[in-house]
């Protein structure tokens, strides 16, 4: 199944994993609305909406870049409008915006729980509600959220309490979805990486050079959102799937392409966190 003539509305997504994800669509003449806050580029970190829309025209979709905050509720029932007056209508929601801070409870700032909740859990819950009416009168609407598998092992329920939540709740969100809306057929599920991926969160945040070097690229988990979301929705909802997992039932078994460092050992890769 191709995307060509689909929508996809994807909140954030002006670099990293998100603008891959895009831009592996656009490949197949998808059109890709994405509601972002960077309107202008940041000191320190590449890209805006507006240069991923340039990308994704060039890569061979349409695009509609939207500045606007998941956190607002107008603005997310705004963004649904202009992505069905552009495009007639929604096919795919990817739930891409995502705040982490890694801090112990003690040390975590109240205004940055507060961001992850917002950010994460309400942004992924309002968006894929507002969209829903749409994605009824699609063929095979997919609600993707970029969020890990529950697990409760005391390791990452106290790792980083407050961001374990807002991952969490993501995951939460998004199956029940799947759940309420199953008799609708649309497909909701999330999709999580084993290695790191070789983003600026992972460079800022998770390691600096030493993770980078020892992680797979985006385009790992763009080929690993694009077998999901071209998946009969019917029969494909409801799951917390693993990026690897998902490549490997397509007939995946050759990971290398996919390291950040050419050459670099699967066996030398740093695990992704919440995968035990």
């Amino acid at each position: 199944m191709s995307l060509a003539g689909k929508t996809i509305l994807m909140s954030g997504g002006s670099r990293g994993i998100g603008l891959a994800i895009a831009l592996r669509a656009a490949a197949d003449g998808a059109n890709i609305a994405m509601l972002a806050k960077t309107d202008t580029p940041h000191p320190k970190l590449e890209g805006t909406v507006h240069s991923a829309a340039e990308a994704i025209r060039a890569a061979g979709g349409q695009a509609l870049p939207i500045v606007g905050d998941v956190r607002d509720d107008g603005q997310v029932t705004e963004a649904v409008m202009k992505t069905q007056g552009e495009f007639g209508g929604i096919d795919i929601v990817i739930n891409n915006a995502s705040v982490i801070d890694l801090s112990g409870s003690l040390d975590l700032a109240a205004k940055k729980y507060d961001l992850m909740q917002d950010v994460n859990v309400r942004g992924t819950f309002m968006l894929s509600r507002a969209a829903v009416p749409l994605l009824r009168e699609s063929a095979n609407p997919h609600i993707l959220s970029l969020s890990p598998p529950m697990n409760l092992s005391p390791k990452w329920l106290g790792a980083h309490t407050g961001y374990t939540l807002a991952k969490y709740g993501m995951t939460m969100a998004t199956l029940g979805i799947a759940a309420e809306f199953a008799d609708a057929g649309i497909a909701a599920n999330t999709l999580w990486p084993r290695t790191t991926i070789a983003t600026a969160a992972v460079q800022n945040l998770l390691g600096g050079d030493r993770v980078m070097a020892a992680s797979r690229t985006a385009d790992i988990y763009a080929d690993a959102a694009y077998a999901v979301i071209t998946k009969p929705a019917r029969e494909y909802s409801g799951q917390t799937l693993i990026v690897e997992d998902v490549l490997e039932a397509d007939g995946v078994t050759d990971f290398s392409k996919y390291a950040a460092v050419p050459g670099t050992p699967d066996d030398r890769l740093f695990p992704d966190i919440f995968l035990d």
